[in-house]
């Protein structure tokens, strides 16, 4: 057994002592931090630690005699990789099948028996599910211990990064009128008050930006709102005496992170304070008092953010020449350099990364580079490490899924592209994929359509041959912000009200196809909601259809043309057409013959 796996070993027997200790038997460990983050500070990334898995979502669940790691198809043969000789087990999780864990739990205790988990980061709306079935089940769930804390001697504190304003022109909408918008959705509501502890929605609010989580420009924060009145809870330090004095004149007041709950506590009795299930811990809705009132609802901030204004969709255009252009200068370096150097995944990370930082209003990377060869590419999150990496030679498909944080708008994008000779059967699963992202991307839907109904557009093309993929289809995408960002989910996902299209949201679409051990094939476009005026005058209804954003050639090479069809390749002849006319005027020499060869209609 080598060193990584007797540490998980160890440290999960270490947690088996803590359960005894405190009379429990499981502990569920989700990914998850107080403020239910996606990409979570060190902090709070104990399910990392405890079982050496490292994808980004997963839950562990460690009983008296067993433990598993629930993920979903994303991960699998990732996971299966990492905890492998760790004696814990991997439990795949079906696709829409998030609460999979708790029918395990189920199983594995009996009635009168109980389960742990830290309350701080337990998300309302999964509490209210996690207690309902397992009370049926005769099972006591306890919220109270964080058993994580007893036995981390190392755990890391709370991230310190700077707080910074983001400032116009690229931040359109001042921070009094957005805070304006929230108060009158409050007041339309009925809430005196209104608590929000997502980083993302307190970031937009407040037009501030931060560090401490990585790929993310959000910091650790509540806020409890009034109608007259704003706190930010934050720790002390991170917001210099300037920036306080400019949110002191739009009514905005600082106070210590800790002191959250306390606040919360101290309401009045007649207090109304609106809350988002899904976007605050129980441990926080605790510490209401029992006298006051407590209306759960969508942040308001989370429907407004998604939906840019036109002034941010014109930022967001621009962020997509600039990293369209850095794309084009990497992939010309990328194409004279191979067979003449060395070059691997690693290569792919670092060069490409350096392209984006050279352009004008770059932050930083949205998420970290997937750049994944051959086999590695059939890992929908696989990252390479300088400890596991392939290079890049011979004959296959390389995979490559990045993105930038720039101050006007947040890119993701993935293209696939063929290195040496591609098989037929490549060439079938690409162009597939190619046909379920055209089909998508060129669909027009009345407004208010719930984003998961469109799934089946972009998986029809591929279920015709058989194929599918287990994750979404499309995730919304913040405007300098989080790269995930909901409500909307083009997706399998159970379609609630608030999932409903709107023009100004920007949403990836990124069908894909990946063959364990062979090769994955992903092609993704960010697109905007924009009004389409219809032949009936909107005689039937106010009309969507989707704008195309990212700007970058995708590979022709690969393409079996009689499969890709005339309407699609009409598409794309047009898209290369508009990639070319708008980021031929920032290159030059390489970079722009490369942009010339690789966007001539087919």
């Amino acid at each position: 057994m080598d060193t990584r796996t007797s540490e998980v070993s160890l440290r999960i027997e270490q947690l088996r002592d803590a359960m005894r200790a405190t009379g429990v038997h499981a502990c569920l460990v989700p990914s998850s931090d107080p403020h239910l983050s996606e990409y979570l500070p060190e902090r709070w990334q104990g399910r990392q630690w405890l079982s050496g898995f490292t994808g980004s979502v997963g839950t562990l669940v460690v009983t008296l005699e067993r433990a598993a790691v629930f993920a979903d198809s994303r991960y699998w043969t990732q996971a299966a990789s990492e905890l492998a000789n760790t004696g814990i087990a991997l439990e795949k999780v079906p696709t829409g099948a998030s609460t999979h864990y708790i029918d395990w739990i189920a199983e594995q205790l009996e009635p009168g028996q109980s389960l742990a988990v830290d309350g701080q980061i337990l998300g309302l709306a999964l509490a209210q599910l996690l207690r309902g079935s397992l009370q049926r089940a005769g099972i006591q769930v306890r919220t109270e211990l964080d058993l994580i804390a007893r036995i981390w001697p190392t755990r890391p504190g709370l991230p310190m990064g700077k707080v910074y304003e983001h400032l116009p022109p690229q931040a359109v909408v001042s921070r009094a009128e957005k805070l304006a918008g929230v108060r009158a959705a409050m007041a339309r509501l009925g809430a005196s008050h209104h608590f929000i502890s997502s980083v993302d929605d307190i970031a937009w609010l407040f037009n501030l930006r931060g560090s401490d989580v990585d790929y993310n420009p959000v910091f650790m924060a509540h806020c409890l709102l009034s109608a007259d009145a704003a706190t930010l809870f934050v720790e002390a330090g991170k917001i210099d005496a300037a920036l306080q004095a400019r949110l002191a004149l739009d009514g905005v007041q600082l106070a210590a992170y800790s002191s959250a709950a306390n606040a919360l506590a101290a309401l009045p009795a007649k207090a109304c304070v609106l809350m988002d299930p899904r976007r605050v811990t129980l441990g926080l809705r605790e510490a209401v008092p029992a006298q006051a009132s407590v209306l759960e609802a969508i942040n308001p901030s989370t429907l407004a953010k998604s939906r840019k204004t036109a002034a941010e969709a014109q930022f967001v255009r621009e962020a997509m020449v600039q990293d369209g252009a850095a794309m084009c200068e990497f992939y010309a370096w990328f194409e004279q350099a191979l067979g003449r150097e060395r070059l691997t995944e690693l290569s792919v990370d670092e060069h490409l990364s350096a392209a984006r930082a050279k352009r004008p209003g770059f932050v930083g990377l949205s998420f970290p580079t997937i750049a994944g060869f051959s086999a590695n590419g059939a890992m929908p999150h696989y990252r390479a490490t300088p400890a596991a990496h392939a290079v890049i030679e011979g004959n296959g498909l390389l995979l490559i899924d990045s993105g930038g944080q720039y101050l006007g708008g947040t890119t993701d994008i993935t293209r696939v592209w063929p290195i040496g000779q591609v098989s037929a059967e490549q060439k079938r699963d690409y162009t597939l994929v190619l046909k379920g992202t055209l089909a998508l991307s060129r669909a027009c839907f009345p407004r208010g359509t719930l984003s998961p109904m469109l799934d089946a557009l972009a998986r029809a093309p591929m279920w015709q041959h058989g194929l599918d993929y287990g994750h979404g289809t499309g995730h919304g995408v913040g405007y300098f912000m989080n790269v995930h960002e909901g409500p909307q989910s083009i997706s399998k996902a159970v379609p609630d009200a608030n999932m409903a299209m709107e023009a100004g949201m920007i949403t990836s679409i990124e069908p894909g196809v990946y063959r364990p051990g062979k090769w994955g094939v992903r092609i993704e476009n960010l697109v905007l909601n924009v009004a389409l005026e219809t032949p009936e005058n909107n005689q039937f209804g106010e009309m969507l259809a989707f704008e195309t954003l990212t700007l970058c050639p995708i590979d022709t090479r690969c393409i079996e043309l009689p499969l890709l069809g005339a309407e699609n390749i009409a598409w794309l002849n047009q898209y290369h057409a508009v990639v070319r006319e708008r980021l031929a005027p920032l290159l030059n020499g390489p970079a722009l013959a490369w942009l010339m060869q690789r966007t001539q209609a087919i």
